[in-house]
């Protein structure tokens, strides 16, 4: 049994493989003064995994107390936290350096290959907005991030004086008031990017690539696309659960991992 834990901007998400019959996941933010104990509390009657395997994109301080988490539920089990690798099997990452590509995004590439090799745009919408190419062949073409709505509505209030809505918005084709104008122009211009890049994906794939989306407000950015979507919200945890079962076997100096088993 293991437990998988992506430790993310905001958040955590966590899933306890092997904990069959028991609620073994969940989800929870990180800003709290006692995440650590909360966390703890939440994996209060799992079994002890017999290792945790971390992905993590968060802040440090985050990351040391979901150490002390571990520690508290579970003891001195092994944690082993996964790092972004050239080529993982047929995966081969396009960044010169691909410590460079966050793990996040490295775990969900492998998850969406291996649930189906074809093209396709992997899509996170979390704090970011991250939009990843992959082809049939397990060739990563390269990739954007850009700010999410949530994002691109928090920094418009704060960098300017006039603009205070007084409730949340809604989307609209054209807004009649303040509020629904930076829901709209956000959200809106998430779905507009993203179907500019499936517009000139001929550039890279041969045919008309697959939309899988992951992330907190996936749902949301698929209702406003007018492209066929899938949601996978799993999609990092379910690479980190390949990465964990095989990263260990065959590790170079190089950076390749040989997952072909």
């Amino acid at each position: 049994m293991r437990l998988l834990v992506d430790l993310g901007n905001t958040r955590v998400k966590w899933r306890h493989d092997g904990a069959a019959g028991l609620p073994a996941s969940g989800a929870q933010a990180h800003a709290d003064r006692d995440f650590a104990v909360a966390l703890s509390r939440a994996w209060r009657g799992l079994p002890v995994p017999h290792e945790v395997a971390l992905a993590c994109v968060g802040p440090a301080a985050a990351r040391e107390a979901l150490r002390a988490a571990v520690r508290r539920a579970f003891g001195d089990v092994p944690l082993r936290e996964a790092r972004t690798v050239a080529c993982f099997g047929d995966l081969r990452i396009a960044y010169a350096e691909p410590s460079r590509l966050g793990v996040d995004r490295f775990l969900a590439l492998i998850a969406a290959h291996r649930r189906a090799p074809r093209e396709q745009f992997v899509i996170g919408i979390g704090t970011a907005l991250t939009v990843d190419a992959l082809g049939s062949d397990g060739r990563h073409h390269g990739g954007l991030i850009a700010p999410s709505p949530a994002l691109m509505q928090r920094a418009l209030v704060d960098a300017t004086s006039g603009i205070r809505p007084t409730a949340p918005g809604s989307v609209v084709e054209l807004a009649c008031d303040t509020a629904d104008a930076i829901a709209s122009g956000s959200w809106l211009a998430a779905a507009g990017l993203i179907e500019r890049m499936v517009g000139r994906a001929g550039a890279w794939a041969a045919s008309p690539p697959a939309i899988v989306l992951h992330g907190g407000d996936a749902r949301t950015l698929a209702g406003l696309l007018t492209v066929p979507v899938e949601n996978a919200p799993d999609l990092v945890l379910d690479g980190l659960a390949c990465w964990a079962g095989e990263a260990p076997a065959g590790e170079s100096g190089d950076g390749r991992v040989d997952a072909r088993r």
